[in-house]
């Protein structure tokens, strides 16, 4: 071969070699979706399995207030491309345009939603437009069974909300710890309701009686927060929360297998309690848009949802999942409400901007003290 056969079959073979590279890499360019979901909400291997199903890499960010979601949210740029508001916040986020519709062709498994909650949800998002119900459950009571017998007797009961917004009561458990929600949305619903007022009113006045019985039991409570009840209730540590029922009923999980002997209650007080829903929505400027809809549509399987639901102790959206969800969790009607208990729930829905600012100022005042 002459020099100058030997430089162009080089030249070419290094031509060919780059080409080869670059094909390559564009054919192996890894696949992304964002996702931001709230704190303990997601079972383990379940983002794993759809990794190694798909090849999506999912990126997992965690939050534990609405109002953090929010504030990403309305800045805009977010990054993310799946995330997990309430509905009374998808409420207004869909006002505000934050979301976008989903295309329902590419999401297959919703033939699996429950029509109960979808017509729940149907009064946040019209037509199911812009959101998939994730997990739905209830702001409720949550305590330490023997600590309850210790300081109100063996045959006491949890089962009004005056344990929690009659100071004398809530002062019983001050010593052994008491934690209530960082939100609200929730306690202050659940204040107006057992008061006797529509939990949903936005008259100053209603907001102002909520606010006041909240901060009467003020002293009694240890600390505002939306995560650290969960860990903190498994172990002992606090005996009383005002919380949402899948993580009471996951302290209860984990102290069992920590065969710790702290047994862990749950009430939905007979005044009522709110019914949320947490829903999987892709933002506007969403850039993974695929990979997105494969992400919710993965989440909509039924063996998937089951699996959730099971180590959540959530309800989920999904009506063909409880053919698959442990018994156990299927007939706790503290999870799963029979037809008496649903009846007593009730939805908080958005408030207008002005009322939401004297909520918010109302609640810094009840926390803060001053």
């Amino acid at each position: 071969m002459t020099n100058v056969s030997r430089s162009r079959f080089c030249l070419g073979f290094a031509i060919a070699a780059a080409l080869t590279f670059l094909s390559q890499g564009a054919g192996a360019e890894e696949r992304v979706v964002n996702f931001y979901n709230w704190s303990n909400y997601m079972a383990p291997d379940v983002l794993e399995a759809f990794t190694k199903e798909t090849g999506i890499k999912v990126v997992y960010d965690t939050f534990d207030a609405n109002e953090t979601l929010e504030t990403r949210l309305m800045a805009g740029k977010s990054g993310y491309d799946v995330v997990v508001p309430t509905a009374y916040f998808l409420q207004r986020q869909i006002k505000a345009n934050i979301f976008q519709k989903l295309d329902k062709s590419k999401l297959p498994n919703l033939d699996n939603a429950w029509p109960m909650v979808t017509k729940n949800l149907a009064t946040y998002d019209p037509g199911n437009e812009f959101a998939a119900n994730y997990m739905w459950g209830t702001t409720g009571i949550g305590y330490n069974v023997a600590k309850v017998k210790q300081i109100l007797g063996p045959d006491a009961k949890i089962e009004s909300w005056e344990i929690v917004f009659k100071p004398e009561n809530l002062a019983k458990f001050k010593d052994c710890g008491v934690h209530m929600l960082d939100s609200a949305d929730d306690i202050f619903p659940a204040a107006l309701s057992y008061l006797g007022l529509d939990p949903n009113s936005t008259k100053q006045a209603d907001l102002e009686k909520a606010a006041d019985v909240v901060a009467k039991v003020r002293p009694s409570v240890r600390k505002f927060h939306s995560s650290e009840y969960l860990s903190a209730l498994a172990t002992g540590e606090i005996c009383f929360v005002v919380g949402w029922s899948g993580d009471i009923m996951q302290a209860r999980a984990r102290a069992a297998e920590a065969k710790s002997g702290i047994e862990i209650g749950y009430t939905i007080p007979k005044e009522g309690a709110q019914m949320f829903f947490d829903n999987l929505a892709i933002p506007a400027d969403a850039k993974n848009v695929k990979e997105a809809y494969e992400l919710i549509n993965y989440l909509y399987r039924p063996d998937v949802a089951a699996k959730n639901s099971d180590f959540l102790s959530y309800a989920n959206g999904n009506l063909a999942s409880q053919k698959l969800v442990d018994p156990k969790i299927l007939n706790d009607k503290n999870i799963y409400p029979d037809e008496a208990t649903l009846s007593k729930l009730f939805v908080i829905t958005a408030r207008d901007p002005a009322t939401q600012r004297v909520i918010n100022r109302l609640w810094t005042k009840v926390k803060t003290g001053r």
